[in-house]
């Protein structure tokens, strides 16, 4: 079975030391954090996810999921491994107190996230989605639908879904046919399928809440006429005890490339009852708020799965003998060198060990942004943590699934043949890491979000906001000596992403189809910039660390071998993104039909 050590060094680095969390003294409710109580916390999931989660995911993908007699029936162990979940409160973390959460940042609840993914992805959705059906009803739900619905799914007794998806329309929600219809009461007869729903049926929960785009009578046509109900697997009396079955079933179960221990079903509604979450005509903005958690769950997905495939992946080119170093003999009492003395290996390695960690700072970062658009006491502060939240939404996303994908495929590669094989876990990592990149939008909607959205819409304000703090951070450090290859990998890749966002402005107005073709390696481009972003700042405070004296120098040494590899390695490549948009997007766009 593959190991797992939770990374909780590095999150103690990240939350006290790179972001300091600790002295966000204009956040509201940061002042009840302290080093102790998080540590406990973090330390309580990583012995959960290790103990419980992990040991089920190999045999969870094998099982997979049943549909007996209209019902699903979870792998083995599941069960039993969620109610431990609920009992022990994991569920309740950054949930409002009022409905029985404990109120923790976004920024501690990411982590505990990544270490749920890591260890079984397929078992961390069911939670996962619920939390995001219980942010859209508080934010968009009404007192009632409030008190009806987010006590228990705060808890985690009850679990939720959000089912948008139908055969015919796939990303295109502006064709969806669901209906519904008046019932009385405020309540609404729901009627139509709904394919991909992950979670959609399942024997971990007393109840199912799902949420439904649907139209109303009236409704205008395209995505302008979407409303959003609440509709419960068995319906509930007014002194919140359940009632009788609704009319709804999981009529099919996907047969998947992977993700095996999830319930991926086609649901069927047949008038079944529901109520309208927010306005009406409005479901479009409230489901937003459950797919943009949910797409930072997605990229959390794509970090939590290529770690755990690295930490497997280096383990087995430390003990794996094969071959003999280029430069002679290194283990003469061996009969062969470890892989690890290998140039190619190395490379596969240190790319994903980059990736990881600086990854891992950037999803504490968007984490971190989240927690003060709710919290700050600053309105303007708030605003522009949500403007530079929204701009990194397609990048935590889109380009964290793409990279943590091929990050899962390197540390296949390590393992040579034996990767292919079922008994090391890696070619599950590959099939369950698969879908991170095509489901919550796939990703080539997330880079033309980027650009069409967040780059031209908005005049490129996020963009510049942000760019403004690169600024700021190559400013502050210009006259370190220390700092100047971190420094300088930072202003090659800000300087590449500045002059392929002009081309991109320049050209859309021209040919407004050039932004189709070149937004893919835009989003690659911003991504590998992002995370030089990072990891300069990283340096700076491990190069701190160390000036300061410590007695884990290694840590930090560590850190700025690892940010000066990112700035060689993966910095090296915006140069390349940035001719690959200048050059080709026209020839994409020019290509004939016929020629294809």
């Amino acid at each position: 079975m593959p190991i797992y050590q939770a990374p909780l060094r590095d999150y103690q680095f990240i939350l006290s030391e790179l972001l300091n969390v600790y002295q966000q003294t204009d956040l509201r409710g940061f002042d009840e954090l302290d080093t102790d109580l998080t540590d406990a916390i973090l330390q309580g999931v990583a012995d959960f996810t290790t103990d419980i989660m992990l040991p089920l995911n190999a045999s969870g993908d094998l099982e997979g999921c049943k549909l007996v007699d209209g019902k699903v029936i979870t792998p083995s162990g599941f069960k039993q491994a969620y109610k431990q979940y609920v009992e022990d409160g994991w569920a309740t973390l950054t949930c409002d107190p009022e409905f029985g959460g404990q109120g923790l940042p976004e920024v501690i609840g990411t982590f505990a996230t990544e270490m749920k993914t890591a260890t079984n992805m397929a078992f961390a959705m069911y939670p996962g989605l619920t939390h995001g059906a219980y942010s859209a009803i508080h934010v968009h739900g009404s007192d009632a639908l409030k008190q009806k619905y987010l006590a228990k799914l705060v808890s985690g007794e009850w679990t939720g879904t959000m089912n948008l998806t139908e055969s015919h329309a796939g990303t295109d929600l502006a064709l969806l046919r669901t209906k519904a219809v008046p019932a009385g009461d405020e309540l609404f007869a729901i009627s139509g399928e709904k394919i991909f729903i992950s979670s959609g049926d399942h024997d971990l929960a007393e109840n199912i809440i799902h949420l439904v785009l649907a139209r109303l009578p009236d409704a205008p046509e395209g995505v302008k006429g979407i409303s959003l109900f609440a509709v419960p697997k068995f319906l509930i009396n007014a002194d919140g005890s359940l009632g009788e079955a609704n009319t709804l079933s999981a009529t099919g179960l996907e047969h998947k490339m992977g993700i095996h221990g999830n319930s991926t079903c086609v649901m069927h509604f047949d008038g079944a009852i529901g109520e309208l979450v927010g306005a009406a005509h409005q479901g479009l903005k409230a489901m937003f708020t459950m797919m943009n958690q949910a797409r930072l769950g997605v990229g959390i997905q794509g970090l939590g799965v290529s770690d755990i495939a690295y930490q497997n992946a280096l383990v087995y080119a430390k003990d794996r003998i094969q071959g003999r170093a280029l430069s002679g003999v290194k283990q003469p009492e061996k009969a062969a060198d470890s892989l690890l003395v290998h140039g190619d290996i190395r490379r596969m390695l240190l790319s994903q060990k980059s990736f990881n960690e600086g990854t891992r700072a950037l999803m504490g970062q968007q984490a971190l942004w989240l927690d003060q658009v709710e919290r700050h006491a600053d309105p303007e502060k708030a605003k522009q943590a949500n403007a530079l939240a929204a701009l990194f939404t397609p990048i935590v996303k889109g380009f964290v699934t793409d990279q943590g994908f091929k990050a899962c495929v390197d540390a296949q590669q390590v393992y040579g043949g034996h990767g292919y094989i079922n008994e090391w876990g890696m070619e599950q990592y590959v099939r369950d890491i698969r879908i991170a990149m095509i489901y919550e939008g796939t990703n080539g909607v997330q880079a033309l979000d980027l650009v069409g959205r967040k780059l031209l819409s908005d005049k490129g304000a996020a963009l510049t906001l942000w760019s403004g703090m690169v600024k700021q951070l190559i400013q502050e450090n210009a006259s370190n000596e220390a700092m100047k290859p971190y420094i300088a990998g930072l202003m090659d890749a800000a300087g590449d992403l500045e002059k392929a966002t002009g081309f991109i402005v320049q050209s859309a107005s021209k040919n407004p189809d050039l932004i189709g073709a070149a937004s893919m390696p835009y989003m690659q481009l911003f991504g590998i910039t992002a995370l030089a972003w990072m990891w300069t700042r990283v340096a700076a405070t491990s190069l701190a660390a160390l000036e300061a004296g410590t007695e884990e120098a290694e840590f930090y040494q560590a850190k700025l071998n690892t940010a000066k590899f990112f700035m060689s390695y993966w910095g090296s490549q915006t140069r390349s993104l940035r001719k690959q948009i200048e050059s080709s997007s026209a020839d994409i766009v020019d290509f004939a039909e016929a020629d294809f």
